[in-house]
């Protein structure tokens, strides 16, 4: 049975909303905003430190920077940012706080790798979510931003994922063997949300007769 949701997706599709509503349809908890603010209570770093570093790969310069920090007389200072707080660490802790959770399950993570830290969970449900351009624009400006803020963000973020993937867990994103659903969210969020459950339901169903089979004694040999 799946005590797990993840849901990877691209930016301005909805996902964030759509977790929540499938969170509160299950009744169980939400690891999003709560995934950071975990994160930064165990690191003892704002949440902002936490969200800079959040699905991106730390640049060149701070990369350099740090190694040169750690060899030099200087290193008991801080780099920039908050108290040294990195990328590295993000994803360090981010899977701790993860593994926890699908320890305890009954919840839905959105993001920050989840299906990658988490692909050996058999009772774990991935979902990868995505829309055209003009419907990504359509829900960013009812958020209220910009039409060039939504573009730029368009433009950035899903390449800053790209790189994040790629870097940390060496796959191209979105790995689509990872996910048991890609859903076009223009399709609306009830109906994205229908469709998750009805086929978590059907694989749940599909998995019991196989189930049986295996646990039926085998026959002694005469």
């Amino acid at each position: 049975m799946y005590r797990i949701i993840t849901i990877e997706r691209e930016y301005g599709c909805g996902g964030g909303e759509i977790a929540r509503e499938l969170s509160v349809r299950l009744g169980w908890k939400l690891w999003d905003q709560a995934l950071t603010q975990q994160i930064a209570k165990l690191a003892n770093v704002e949440c902002s430190a936490v969200e800079r570093c959040e699905e991106r790969v730390e640049s060149t310069f701070y990369r350099m920077a740090k190694v040169f920090w750690r060899g030099s007389n200087e290193r008991s200072m801080a780099l920039p940012g908050s108290h040294g707080f990195d990328a590295d660490q993000m994803v360090e802790i981010g899977q701790q706080v993860m593994e926890g959770a699908a320890r305890t399950g009954k919840c839905v993570i959105v993001g920050r790798g989840a299906p990658y830290f988490l692909r050996q969970h058999s009772n774990a449900f991935h979902v990868f979510l995505y829309a055209c351009r003009t419907e990504k624009l359509r829900r960013i400006l009812a958020l209220g931003k910009t039409e060039q803020e939504a573009n730029d963000l368009l433009d950035t973020v899903d390449g800053e994922r790209i790189a994040f993937v790629k870097h940390y867990f060496d796959a191209d994103w979105p790995t689509r063997g990872l996910y048991h659903l890609m859903i076009n969210t223009a399709i609306g969020n009830e109906s994205v949300i229908s469709t998750i459950l009805n086929t978590m339901q059907t694989l749940e169903q599909e998995s019991k007769p196989s189930l049986a089979r295996s646990c039926e004694p085998l026959a002694s040999k005469s």
